[in-house]
């Protein structure tokens, strides 16, 4: 069976990977499937930079804005969906163009990652949610530490969520979550993908490009989508995304708004350098420094270039 052809455009937050995907979409005869743990949800608009229709330019846009934000959802949800909407693009004859930042969704779909099949144990969780919120999270994550230390290591004390899987995967099949890991890469990936990463030579200018964006999103209404959420109650996955849970302080008349803009400010960047740090290890990817090019036209020139070498289209 051949490998199946898919475009990945990549990068962090900012870089304008929305506006390259839909122009390669347009070249390529394609629709672009998302990748962003966030725009998942609804009533997320502002909060996620989700496209609007005039940005999207009539290309058809998969896993955007389909999941209630008190909806948890996981990277094998995601996968599962994903490979969906893929073969969904497949079989009318398009190309998919995956399009997003969250680098876990990204590397689990083209990889061809597995995930454990463990059914989840809602009375045990909330056992240890509650435990978490009795004495502490750093009393949870070392519990963990005990049992699986390699997980442990790469998870912080705070991402209760994943503190709990894990415990959870241990308790239901005395399989340490790392060692699952090692051999969910086994099965060879169905995909021969053109990985392009957007950055810039002066990580100064995509610094300037978030501020300019979060004052944009508050200029479009951020604090009132947000004050919805807050409001609502949605403190599952939805509210780990920046912008909420920033903003929480203010709500609770705990902190002065313009404090939190400069938290979300602050937090998006160092989120965009996270971004950076994860995809630098895959060296599939080849990156266009987009602060040396004059405009999308230019951009998505060399971005044909290097596709062409990588994929017969």
């Amino acid at each position: 069976m051949s490998m199946q052809p898919i475009i990945v455009v990549l990068g962090p937050t900012a870089s304008g990977k929305t506006a390259l995907a839909v122009e390669l979409a347009k070249q390529y005869n394609g629709e672009v499937v998302s990748a962003d743990s966030m725009q998942i949800y609804k009533g997320m608009d502002i909060l996620t930079a989700k496209p609007s229709d005039a940005e999207m330019q009539g290309i058809k846009h998969h896993l955007i804005d389909f999941l209630e934000p008190d909806c948890d959802f996981s990277v094998a949800d995601y996968v599962k969906l994903a490979n969906s909407a893929v073969d969904d693009i497949f079989s009318r004859g398009k190309l998919p163009v995956l399009a997003g930042g969250t680098g876990l969704y990204i590397n689990s779909l083209i990889d061809n990652v597995k995930f454990d099949e463990t059914t989840g144990d809602k009375e045990f969780r909330e056992k240890l949610f509650n435990l978490s919120k009795e004495k502490g999270n750093r009393y949870l994550w070392e519990k963990l530490l005990q049992v699986d230390e390699a997980t442990a290591l790469q998870v912080h004390e705070n991402n209760v969520s994943r503190v709990i899987r894990a415990l959870e995967v241990f308790e239901k099949t005395g399989e340490k979550l790392s060692e699952h890991k090692k051999t969910s890469r086994l099965e060879k990936s169905r995909f021969n993908p053109a990985m392009i990463g957007l950055t810039f030579s002066d990580r100064q200018l995509l610094y300037d490009r978030i501020n300019k964006r979060v004052d944009t999103m508050i200029s479009k209404g951020l604090l009132y989508e947000a004050e919805k959420i807050y409001k609502g109650n949605s403190l599952n996955t939805a509210h780990q995304a920046i912008g909420y849970k920033e903003l929480i302080p203010y709500f609770s008349m705990k902190a002065s708004l313009e404090d939190c803009i400069e938290k979300i400010k602050m937090e998006t960047r160092r989120y965009a350098k996270r971004q950076l740090t994860w995809f630098r290890r895959d060296k599939r990817i080849f990156w266009i420094e987009v602060d040396k090019y004059k405009n999308i036209e230019e951009i998505l020139e060399k971005a044909k270039i290097y596709i062409a070498k990588c994929i017969n289209l």
